[in-house]
C-alpha cells in the first residue's frame, strides 16, 4: 500500500529525514537509500509517494517517489529551475547583495573617508559569521549542542552578514527557514543603514555632536 506525505526533514550529510504523511499521524523515517535514483538531492516540502516497511527503531519509508504537482509557473519557470537546483526559490540571486554592497561602501568611502579598519571588521566578522554558521551545521548533524540563532544573528548585525550570507548558499544552511531568514534580512538592512549614517554627517546630528 502507498502512502502520501511531504519531506519535513532532511539531514543531507547523515542522509536522512522525516515525512509527514498527509492522513496524519507521526513522522516517518526515510533513508537516501529509499529515495529514487536519478531525481537528484531531496529538498524540503517536496511531495512524496511511498511504501512503509517495519525495522527494528520502528516504521520507515521505501520505494520513494517524488509527486509531479501542476504549478502555476510555466515549466521551465524559476520556480521549476530552483527545484531542479534543489535550492529555495530565490536561488543565487540574493549572493549580489554583496557586490551591491561592495559599490555603497566605495561610495561611503570616497565621499566620508571612514577609517580603515571598519574595512577590517567586515571581513573579520564575515570571516568569524562563515565559521559559526559551518560550526552549526556540524553540530546539527552530530545532533550536538547548536549556536543560537540570536548569535547568528548578532554577526550578521556587527558586519558579518556577508559571510553569513555565503555560508547560507555554499553550505546550505539556514536557507530555507523563512522566519530566520526574514530577521537575517533585517540585520543586513539595519547594518548597512548604520554605516552610512555613521559615516555621514548625519552622525554629528544623530549623536548630537556639535
Amino acid at each position: 500500500m502507498r502512502f502520501h506525505g511531504t519531506l519535513t526533514s532532511w539531514n543531507d550529510e547523515r542522509g536522512f529525514g522525516r515525512i509527514e504523511p498527509s492522513q496524519g499521524g507521526e513522522p516517518v523515517f526515510v533513508h537516501i537509500s529509499a529515495w529514487p535514483r536519478g531525481t537528484g538531492r531531496p529538498v524540503l516540502n517536496q511531495a512524496l509517494s511511498f511504501e512503509i516497511e517495519l525495522s527494528p527503531k520502528g516504521k520507515r519509508a521505501r520505494n520513494v517517489e517524488l509527486v509531479r504537482a501542476r504549478r502555476a509557473t510555466p515549466p521551465g519557470g524559476r520556480a521549476d529551475r530552483a527545484d531542479r537546483a534543489g535550492r529555495p526559490p530565490w536561488g543565487t540571486a540574493t549572493l549580489f547583495a554583496i557586490p551591491a554592497f561592495f559599490a555603497v561602501f566605495i561610495v561611503v568611502a570616497v565621499l566620508w573617508k571612514p577609517p580603515l579598519w571598519v574595512a577590517g571588521l567586515y571581513l573579520v566578522l564575515s570571516a568569524a559569521s562563515f565559521i559559526a554558521y559551518a560550526a552549526d551545521k556540524a553540530a546539527a548533524a552530530r545532533g550536538a549542542w547548536r549556536t543560537p540563532e540570536s548569535t547568528l544573528h548578532t554577526l550578521a548585525l556587527a558586519g558579518g552578514w556577508p559571510g553569513a550570507l555565503l555560508a547560507q548558499q555554499l553550505l546550505r544552511h539556514k536557507s530555507m527557514k523563512q522566519d530566520f531568514r526574514r530577521v537575517f534580512w533585517a540585520t543586513v538592512l539595519l547594518n548597512v543603514l548604520g554605516l552610512v549614517v555613521l559615516a555621514s554627517p548625519l552622525r554629528q546630528a544623530w549623536l548630537g555632536i556639535p
